[in-house]
């Protein structure tokens, strides 16, 4: 079962024996009492009626509305002085459980995470400013507003006049090529076009060849029809 409850070993003075949960044996976190009167963490007692709804300590059934979270019991507890869990890394401060997150937000000896994309390193708050500094990943835009990224190794010799130039010329040839292609392009639709007038005029003309002779035929047989009338 995870435990619900805060670490005995955070708190600088051993704390009272009423202040412990007997599910996880650590000190109550967000203590709620039962019917009963036996006092739980929240997170412990709502496990534990996961298996069996009786009392850990008198094995009386519990009703979970018949729960109420201790607010004033919290607030005490939240009054009692921890040690800070970077106390392996060398921070030797101590301060009420009720500061524990700001502290951490500001420790000195916390661990970060180096911001920069692929690097993964880790170092301590205090530190971080020297990694940051010296780590190979390191990347930032030009801050004159040309936008190259620019890293470690091209940060000294960067020069925003070449760099633009260079950007320029290089998308005036990608403009070039794609006029080439372009004119490419229309060059064989004007091709094909030419083409087709050309097959549309044979077509045409073939028409006219046909149809001549059929006229031709249809002459002849109405003077037939009028010489045969007149005799």
């Amino acid at each position: 079962m995870d435990s619900g409850g805060y670490e005995v070993d955070l708190f600088v003075d051993p704390p009272d024996h009423d202040l412990i949960c007997i599910i996880c044996r650590g000190v109550l976190q967000c203590p709620v009492r039962v019917a009963c009167h036996h006092i739980f963490c929240k997170k412990c007692i709502l496990q534990w009626l996961k298996r069996q709804e009786t009392c850990p300590c008198c094995r009386k059934p519990i009703n979970q509305n018949l729960m109420f979270v201790l607010f004033k019991l919290s607030k005490s507890i939240g009054r009692l002085r921890i040690k800070c869990h970077n106390e392996v890394q060398g921070c030797t401060a101590t301060f009420p459980l009720s500061d524990e997150y700001l502290h951490i937000s500001t420790c000195p000896f916390e661990w970060q995470l180096c911001p920069h994309q692929g690097c993964g390193a880790r170092a301590l708050r205090k530190d971080a400013r020297a990694h940051e500094q010296s780590c190979p990943h390191w990347r930032q835009m030009c801050p004159m507003g040309c936008g190259t990224v620019l890293s470690r190794a091209t940060q000294a010799q960067h020069n925003c006049y070449r760099q633009l130039q260079q950007r320029y010329e290089a998308q005036r040839q990608t403009h070039r090529a794609i006029a080439a292609a372009l004119r490419r392009k229309i060059m064989r639709m004007q091709n094909t076009m030419a083409h087709m007038r050309r097959q549309i005029g044979l077509i045409c003309e073939s028409l006219e060849v046909t149809e001549e002779p059929e006229r031709g035929e249809n002459a002849g047989e109405g003077t037939s029809a009028s010489a045969a009338g007149s005799s």
